[in-house]
């Protein structure tokens, strides 16, 4: 079992800047792919952004179009963390943003992918 605890949310305005940090606890951390969902209201849960592994062994990650350039996702193994760090935020990056594991290493964007999910942070951007 894998448990993941998402904070950092919280209020800006247009143009600033928030980092979300997503704990996990559990087994094999370093192994799993990470992702980042949002979910505004009224609208369907969306992909954000994903980090894990490839064949290789390299680690690779993936952004939804919206948000390349602003948002970097990032780990740190040690401490069983993965964080979203969002710049230059938007009025529609509003939602409720959630944090997912896999039990893979491969990054996927489909939720279906992701059996773990944390309870979600508040993001509020202001015009």
């Amino acid at each position: 079992q894998v448990q993941l605890v998402a904070t950092g949310g919280g209020s800006v305005q247009a143009g600033g800047s928030l980092r979300l940090s997503c704990v996990a606890s559990g087994r094999a951390f370093s192994s799993r792919a990470m992702g980042w969902f949002r979910q505004a209201p009224g609208k369907e849960r969306e992909f954000v952004a994903a980090i894990g592994w490839r064949w290789s062994g390299d680690a690779t990650d993936y952004y939804v179009d919206s948000v390349k350039g602003r948002f970097t996702i990032s780990r740190d193994n040690a401490k069983n963390t993965v964080y979203l760090q969002m710049n230059s935020l938007k009025p529609d990056d509003t939602a409720i943003y959630y944090c997912a594991a896999r039990s893979s290493a491969a990054i996927a964007t489909s939720s279906d992918e992701y059996p773990y999910w944390g309870q979600g942070t508040q993001v509020t951007v202001s015009s």
